[in-house]
């Protein structure tokens, strides 16, 4: 007894789909694992520490450019703090910022984690307004309950004050 249909029609159908199958998985098996490098994903500075990217691996970073933490150096490089609510990362540029970039305002960075934890931008997007967000960090900060739409400056993003000592009420 064969597994094999009697059907001359249903044997040659069955062949043909039991020689194009394996071409089939094997065509789309190469394409996923040649399309490995180009994948990019987008993480929020807590989503990278939850998901520790592998350093040199090519991950977008976006958040927040928190006030009072961008710093140019004479070489070109500028470093800067990206934060959302929970978590803020490093990030070190070389090159030129876009015109719109400044303290405060979201921004998207291009690259990939060093070794030492710090971000290695190759590009650096920045907000086209007031109100623009980029479409992935909108849902990021908005599935983390921290989404403003009214464009204004989250309070995490703002320099953090110096530690004040405060004197206790004489009774």
């Amino acid at each position: 007894m064969s597994w094999l249909p009697k059907s001359p029609k249903a044997r040659r159908r069955l062949t043909l789909v039991a020689a194009i199958a394996p071409v089939l998985a094997l065509a789309v098996g190469l394409t996923l694992w040649g399309l490995r490098d180009s994948i990019s994903f987008f993480y929020t500075p807590s989503q990278a520490a939850a998901a520790h990217p592998p350093p040199g691996r090519s991950v977008q970073l976006g958040g927040m450019v928190r006030m009072g933490s961008v710093a140019k150096h004479p070489d070109g490089r500028v470093d800067f703090v990206v934060v959302d609510r929970t978590a803020e990362d490093k990030v070190s540029f070389q090159g030129d910022l876009p015109d719109l970039f400044r303290e405060g305002q979201g921004v998207v960075a291009v690259g990939a984690f060093r070794g030492d934890g710090v971000f290695e931008a190759k590009q650096v997007l920045a907000k086209h307004d007031e109100k623009y967000m980029p479409p992935d960090l909108q849902k990021a900060l908005k599935a983390q309950g921290e989404w403003r739409g009214d464009g204004s400056t989250p309070d995490y993003a703002k320099a953090q004050p110096p530690m004040q000592p405060q004197s206790q009420p004489k009774t």
